[in-house]
């Protein structure tokens, strides 16, 4: 065989090899979504969590309702020791987390599995979830865009699944005592209600009682940007 002729074997097969990476690079980015709300608030929300949770500490983190997955993504390489848990109910989204996941090469989140939290707890995870086994909750933007029960169906899950000490930082637009402000969070409550009459901005005493029902109390409430809050609940 000619010099010539390995020569353009070689060739070929690293064409081929580069061809077949740059595919596959490619279609890790088609699947990674993006939602303009997800990026705006993400710094925030790691802020929050790096006040309540050590940059070394060990541990299980659960994501419900990860969305796209930038949040998992951002929040897997800051605690780069704890094992992060996302989920969803979106096929779009799983595969978008998944994508995420690779595309950072973050071995310390698992694979994205299909949670609705309105089913029993005990079926989570097709029932591998073991009770008391997670340090941290991260559940975003769901509540106020989805009925009742969902968040129901978190707390009664949180309760479930927190160690003792474990937390559950719950973000959104929330009412304080009855009274929603500014006029824009009051705007958004109506449009929400317009669309589907069983969504809307919930109010902190709601909230409160079912993490009472569940074991947990109410931590601490934090500011957010765009009035938003992060309320942190605690499992007794």
């Amino acid at each position: 065989m000619s010099c010539l002729i390995i020569i353009r074997s070689l060739t070929n097969t690293i064409w081929r090899t580069h061809t077949s990476l740059f595919a596959r690079h490619s279609s890790i980015l088609d699947n990674m979504l993006q939602f303009p709300a997800a990026e705006r608030n993400k710094e925030h929300m790691l802020n929050v969590l790096r006040d309540h949770l050590s940059a070394d500490r060990e541990g299980q983190g659960l994501e419900i309702a990860s969305g796209c997955g930038t949040h998992v993504a951002l929040f897997a390489q800051n605690f780069p020791l704890m094992k992060w848990q996302p989920s969803e109910i979106d096929q779009g989204c799983l595969e978008s987390i998944s994508a995420y996941k690779e595309h950072y090469g973050l071995h310390n989140i698992h694979e994205p599995i299909p949670i609705d939290v309105t089913s029993p707890v005990q079926s989570w995870n097709e029932g591998k979830f073991q009770p008391a086994s997670f340090d941290a909750v991260v559940n975003m933007n769901m509540i106020h865009i989805s009925p009742w029960d969902t968040a129901v169906g978190l707390f009664k899950g949180c309760g479930r699944l927190l160690k003792s000490g474990g937390l559950l930082f719950l973000y959104g637009p929330f009412a304080i005592h009855g009274q929603l402000t500014p006029q824009s969070n009051v705007s958004f409550d109506a449009s929400l209600r317009q669309r589907d009459s069983r969504w809307g901005v919930r109010d902190v005493d709601d909230v409160e009682k079912l993490a009472i029902q569940n074991g947990m109390t109410l931590f601490k409430m934090v500011d957010m940007p765009a009035n938003n809050k992060t309320l942190i609940f605690k499992k007794c």
